[in-house]
């Protein structure tokens, strides 16, 4: 009987450049398919906010999705915007490879072929490896939901606002304002 061997972060790392982004998740290797104009424009509009307001600020460092972080459970996520508290970085020098600092926030932007079981199995994994803060937003039905926990759970319209809470005190943004 032959035996599977399971994936490796070398094996993440020697992915093709593809156009596809890719995710280590239970030491298989997955592609994720591109999600499309209107997915990337909300995660820039979104992440160039939380840029300009932690560099001002000296909070902590914000990264795209091409960004792997590494997960307790040995999964690396590629979150389409991660953030992590300056006071969480070794050094500041700039991280070479997966991050190795699981982020204090992490935001998935739903794009059409996305499936909710698969969205909220992440969830409850960044959840479960130490993030502190989560927002999905979907640009379809032009609402987001903010997550703590799995059972701190709040829905949020185009008229509300994302809030960084104590994650990144002082941060608001009206989720209309990402939308395109």
């Amino acid at each position: 009987m032959a035996t599977m061997s399971r994936a490796t972060e070398a094996d993440l790392q020697k992915t093709p450049k593809d156009g596809h982004k890719y995710e280590l998740v239970d030491g298989e290797i997955r592609k994720m398919s591109p999600a499309g104009w209107r997915h990337g424009e909300v995660c820039v509009a979104l992440a160039a906010r939380l840029f300009a307001f932690a560099r001002e600020r000296k909070l902590g460092r914000v990264a795209d999705s091409s960004t792997g972080v590494r997960l307790p459970g040995g999964n690396v996520r590629s979150p389409d915007v991660s953030f992590i508290a300056a006071e969480r970085f070794p050094s500041d020098q700039p991280v070479v490879g997966f991050s190795p600092v699981v982020p204090d926030l992490v935001v998935e932007v739903l794009s059409p072929d996305d499936h909710p079981r698969a969205v909220l199995d992440k969830v409850g994994e960044y959840l479960e490896s130490g993030v502190r803060l989560v927002w999905v937003v979907d640009p379809e039905s032009r609402t987001a939901t903010r997550y703590r926990s799995t059972t701190d759970v709040l829905p949020l319209t185009a008229a509300d606002d994302l809030s960084g809470e104590d994650v990144l005190p002082g941060f608001r943004c009206r989720v209309a304002d990402i939308l395109s």
